[in-house]
């Protein structure tokens, strides 16, 4: 029998292995999800808020359990995997509070007696998520998609299945009815056939560029809605009248938080020639501080990529771009999954360190002699996830961010994603939006109701 293996990145441990489903469980999953989604939509708000608030404190209660959980199969330190519980409690807690809000019939004046737009559930939606934020990915697609009244299937990557698991038996705990929210151990060929049901509505997909455009193509075939949150080549642009000292620890902190795998991190960092020096050597003392090793231990602040492919492409996309010009500053050196902090400078379009998404932790440094290079080049990149502008001109950096090409620009802080705000990106970056009000509209039926004499 096939299974998948929760393997501990740091050492290559194996955890625990889990066994694929099968089509007929498959199919019996699929059913569960049909016979749930009448009831469930026909909920109400209150009771829907009522095992949304449960599993927010049940996330608290555990967080630290579920912290190990996360480090375990992915690898990234205790004390940020207990933070992605904690962010994944606050987002049940606003789609709670503003799901009922969100979803208000919508009265427009017309010469009808009465017409208005009512929001409506679609049915099951199936959801492909990635390992590098194993719950709060899941959580920022499931809590706004529930709280329409839609049941979810999950699709998680293969090597946090422990994670997959954990979160469908927090919603069942918390008094979700059988079948609304189901964890699916199943591989490539299963989930297409998956996508391919008539019982799945719409898709979800969290993941890589190519792994998009093949689920894209899917659903299009179907006629299913889909949407996309992929990669990113996030540009960080530092002004000579920025504080250098707070970008400098900031862009670190972007670029290196779980080892430099989130597709919002920044990975290509524009800085005007009049500051270079100053900055260069502000971010090597901040890399200084860091400290890879055992994700585990508390004074460790990097662990272990989560997997050893992930690590050798990684190396091979740095090796490419050296031997295309571009100079290791420090670090480069890796030893499995452990690939350490490195500074990698003058990056030109043309190499790996440009014009692809690096994921991991290798900052990649260029010289630009005025903001208006600094915006041509972020806007060179087939990504178009977020970005980063770090001036005292506050009018200028607004001014700056209309003309980044991407679904979100922060000025002078660290670019993340908050339940308030919509989350998502354009190009290569994919399309649709989650989280805020925009994401909880991804997957209703919009429906226009009119009422005449």
């Amino acid at each position: 029998m096939k299974t998948f293996k929760s393997i501990f990145p740091y050492n290559q441990t194996i955890i625990n292995e889990y066994p694929l489903m099968n089509d007929a469980a498959i199919d019996a999953a699929l059913q569960l999800s049909s016979k749930a989604f009448p009831a469930w939509s026909n909920q109400s708000f209150a009771e829907r808020t009522a095992i949304l608030k449960k599993v927010a404190t049940l996330l608290l209660e555990r967080k630290e359990i579920l912290g190990l959980l996360i480090t375990n199969e992915m690898g990234k330190v205790v004390k940020e995997s207990i933070a992605e519980v904690e962010k994944c409690a606050l987002g049940c807690n606003y789609y709670a509070d503003n799901a009922e809000q969100y979803l208000q019939d919508e009265i427009i004046q017309t010469k009808h007696k009465k017409s208005f737009v009512a929001f409506e559930p679609i049915g099951a939606v199936l959801a492909i998520m990635p390992w590098n934020f194993p719950l709060w990915q899941v959580i920022r697609f499931a809590a706004p998609t529930l709280m329409a009244g839609n049941v979810v299937l999950l699709k998680h990557a293969p090597n946090v299945c422990g994670c997959s698991l954990t979160i469908e038996k927090l919603f069942i705990e918390a008094g979700a009815p059988t079948g609304v929210f189901q964890s699916l151990i199943a591989d490539v060929d299963i989930t297409e056939r998956i996508m391919q049901s008539s019982i799945v509505q719409a898709v979800s997909l969290t993941g890589s560029e190519r792994a998009g455009s093949s689920v894209a193509a899917i659903a299009a075939a179907q006629i299913k809605k889909s949407v996309l949150e992929l990669g990113g080549s996030d540009c960080f642009i530092v002004l000579p009248d920025a504080d250098i000292e707070k970008a400098a620890k900031v862009a670190v902190q972007s670029r290196m938080q779980n080892a430099g795998q989130s597709c919002i991190a920044a990975k290509r960092f524009f800085i005007h020639e009049k500051i270079i020096n100053e900055f260069t050597g502000a971010v090597q003392s901040e890399i200084g501080l860091l400290k890879q090793g055992n994700p585990f231990e508390a004074s460790t602040n990097i662990g272990p990529m989560a997997r050893l492919d992930l690590a050798d492409k990684l190396q091979q996309q740095v090796k490419l771009s050296v031997e295309k010009g571009a100079e290791i500053v420090s670090g480069g050196k890796v030893n499995g999954c452990n690939y350490q902090p490195t500074l990698l400078a003058n990056i030109q379009p043309g190499m790996p360190a440009f014009d692809e998404e690096i994921f991991g932790p290798v900052f990649c440094m260029m010289q630009v002699k005025d903001e208006q290079e600094a915006v041509a080049l972020a806007n060179t990149s087939r990504f178009g996830l977020g970005g980063n502008i770090w001036t005292n001109d506050i009018d200028k950096g607004i001014h700056l961010a209309r003309q980044i090409n991407s679904g979100s620009v922060f000025i002078n802080s660290m670019v993340k994603s908050e339940p308030a705000l919509p989350f998502g990106g354009i190009k290569k970056s994919g399309y649709g939006r989650e989280l805020s009000k925009h994401g909880i509209m991804e997957f209703v039926n919009v429906k226009t109701v009119v009422v005449s004499e």
